[in-house]
Formats: C-alpha cells, structure tokens, sequence
C-alpha cells in the first residue's frame, strides 16, 4: 500500500519535471501580467476581509503547488505595487516549474518571493509564521488523500485569513476519466515522454460517440501543448468533485465555503423560468442551491471558491456608504456605462448559456461614476437622491454585477 502511494507519488512529481505546467515564456512578463481568479488582490479583499484589508501594511501569502507562477507572479507584482514589506512564498515539488518562475521574476524585477523546493504536505513542519493568505489550484486533486492536503494548509493559515482553492468539478468533465482509463491500458508503461504521441493518435481516432468528443467544456488536449494534453488525460492521479463533496472535503478540514466563483453559476434560479420552481429553489440553504444549479446546468468543469476557518474571518463586503466599487480589470466604466445605456437587462454567456439579466435603472449612469476612488457615498450626491433610495438601485446592480464577479468592494480606508 505505501509502496504504491510512493509509486504514484514519484510518478506525478516526474510528470511535472518532464512537462511544467500550464507552460509559460518567461518573456512575455515584458508586455502582460497574468490575472484571474482566485487570488486578485481586490476580490480577496472583497471575499475574506469584507473590504477593509490595507494592503499598505504587510501581507504574507502562500501559493502552494505553484506551478510555473501565475498566481506567484500575479500576487507578488499586486503587493509590490502596494506595500514593499509584503511577500510571496513559493512552494512547489517540481525543480522545474520552479525555474520557470524564478525567470519569470527575474524579467519583472520582483524581489519578494521566497522560493521553496517541497511537497506542501511539508507545510507545518517547515518553520513558517502563519499566513494571510493561501492559494492553492490545481493540486489537492492530485494527492493520494486530499484531505490530508487541506489539513497541511489550514495549519498554516492565520485564524482570520482565507484561501483560494480550485478543484476539479464532475460534471463539466465528462469524458476525461474514461478517456484517461482506457490510455493507461494501452500506453501507461510506457515512459510519460512517449505515451503523449501515442495517445494523441488515440484521441485522434474517437468516434463521435466518444463522451470526451462530445463534452464542449473540456479542450486542453486540442491546444497543441503537450503539458496540457498530459495533464488532462494522462495525468497519473486526479479526481474530480461534486458540490456536497467539496462541502463535506472542507468540512472535514474545519473550515466552509466564502464564495464560488462566478457566484452566479451557482444560482439555481438564473437558470429556472417557473416561479414556483425558482421559489422551491430559493427555499434552500446556499449550499444545496448551489448543488441544484450545477446539476442543472451541466458545464462546470473547475470549482474555483474561497474558503475560510469555520465560523472564522469578515467575509464578504457589504454595500455601505463608505465602500467604494471596483471594477475587474477589462471592464473600463466609460465602455460598460455605453453598454448599458437604455436597457432594462443584458444579456450575459457563461459557458454557452446566455442569460438576461435585469438592470436597475440609472445602471449606466452609476457605472460610470465607478473610477475606483469614488465611495457609493460619493455617487450618492451625485444622483442628487437620499441613501435609501439610492441603496435600492445600487443594492440591484451590486448583485448582478457581483454575480458575474466584475465589481468588488473595498472601504475607503483600505489602501
């Protein structure tokens, strides 16, 4: 049994020496920064710290199983644009994925990120202070006892931080695992560097009533990339989670959900039509709603969430006064305010699903006053009407907007 784990062990560690994952150009930090979810500075403050972290005071975070960096990168160039005593811990089995991120460093001058060679089920045996902040995506999936991993980071997590966590989802991966079953009967005691031509001759050849031919939602094996071709289907240990168990996987861990990302993918009444329907589906606990709205729709193939200690941490930010909204990087307030303009709702895709969504009227006016400096205060006296009223349109737009997870808040007082 331990011989086995050991096998298994040496075999996902060789996988990532011989295909570092996703694959990245060092030189591409000249013109771009990676970002995306979990781990944007801003929404980890508008999900753990209900919007009132100063990043001008120093910050630790943890990227556990990171890979060839971009959440690193993404964290530590954030902090050093913010505070200059914040830092970044890299921990991550692979030597060469780490080099990877050591280059990508280097090209952007970053000097705040510690770099560590190990297995995050190393963690509490390895001297570190408690951490603000943990990610970790990608990788409990793909540990002989998950939970275990979990455990490994909430010890060393601060009793009010977070994590952001990503995991594969069952549904939306339909496909993959028998696929992976049936390459490991015909090319898995081959060397990993020879199994991935053989195998793409095999995938080649599916028919059409292949599940994984027939999935729309899973498509690394057509990028081209031999990384991401292994890492889907050849991939030496993984699994995949249903809502309750990602429930239960953290409970087991003492610790609960913040928030699923995009929170509206987990609304079971954006995809129902019949107000009884919805009005039984409401009558849930989040937790249960969330679990309706994936087995309604189907596609997701990745949990990205954030979690926190249970009964632990702020939460998530509350429309107040003093909170002043910020808009995700790519949605410019001129450009969203003109799309807004004269409509009564939008119409939003998430994952091949287009959903109108209503809109509260004078939602392009109140966009476009959202600079990140203004307070919804500020925006208040603009519209020249009392906080009551103005709370009920901005509390309407709040929920759609927060829903596709492009505006966050933060407290005026926060840096």
């Amino acid at each position: 049994m331990a011989r086995g784990r050991e096998k298994r062990d040496r075999a996902v560690k060789n996988q990532y020496e011989d295909f570092p994952y996703p694959p990245r150009n060092p030189e591409d930090e000249r013109h771009r920064l990676i970002t995306g979810s979990p781990s944007h500075l801003d929404e980890v403050n508008h999900y753990i710290y209900a919007g009132r972290r100063d990043y001008s005071k120093p910050f630790r975070a943890l990227v556990a199983g990171g890979g060839t960096g971009d959440a690193v990168i993404m964290l530590a160039q954030q902090l050093a644009d913010r505070c200059a005593d914040s830092t970044v811990t890299y921990v991550d089995m692979s030597s060469a994925s780490r080099k990877v991120v050591e280059a990508r460093a280097k090209v952007r001058g970053l000097t705040n990120i510690e770099f560590h060679t190990a297995s995050l089920l190393e963690l509490p045996n390895m001297g570190f202070e408690p951490f603000d902040y943990i990610d970790c995506c990608g990788v409990l999936h793909h540990l002989e006892d998950p939970e275990e991993g979990l455990k490994s980071l909430n010890a060393v997590l601060k009793e009010d931080g977070g994590m952001g966590l990503m995991l594969y989802a069952t549904l939306g991966r339909i496909g993959v695992y028998s696929t992976q079953r049936a390459l490991k009967s015909l090319v898995g005691d081959l060397p990993q560097k020879k199994q991935v031509p053989l195998a793409k001759k095999f995938v080649d050849q599916l028919p059409q009533t292949n599940w994984l031919v027939r999935n729309p939602f899973v498509g690394d094996h057509k990028m081209g990339e031999d990384a991401a071709f292994f890492d889907l289907l050849l991939h030496p240990r993984d699994r995949s989670y249903l809502v309750p168990e990602v429930v239960d996987f953290l409970g087991a861990a003492d610790m609960e959900v913040a928030t699923f990302i995009e929170p509206v993918k987990y609304d079971p009444a954006v995809f129902l039509k019949d107000p009884d329907l919805i009005k039984k589906a409401r009558a849930l606990d989040p937790m249960d709603q969330a679990a309706l709205a994936e087995n309604i729709t189907g596609s997701l193939k990745t949990h990205v969430f954030y979690v926190k200690k249970a009964g632990k941490g702020a939460g998530a930010a509350k429309l107040a006064p003093n909170m002043i909204p910020i808009l995700k990087e790519g949605n410019p307030p001129d450009q969203l305010a003109k799309a807004f303009k004269g409509r009564k709702s939008f119409e939003v895709s998430f994952d091949g699903v287009k959903i109108d969504f209503p809109l509260p009227a004078r939602a392009s006016e109140m966009v476009a006053l959202m600079d990140g400096t203004r307070t919804f205060a500020d925006i208040q006296a603009e519209f020249g009407m009392s906080w009551n009223d103005f709370r009920q349109l901005a509390a309407a737009l709040l929920k759609v907007m927060s829903g596709w997870n492009i505006l966050w808040l933060k407290d005026a007082g926060a840096s």
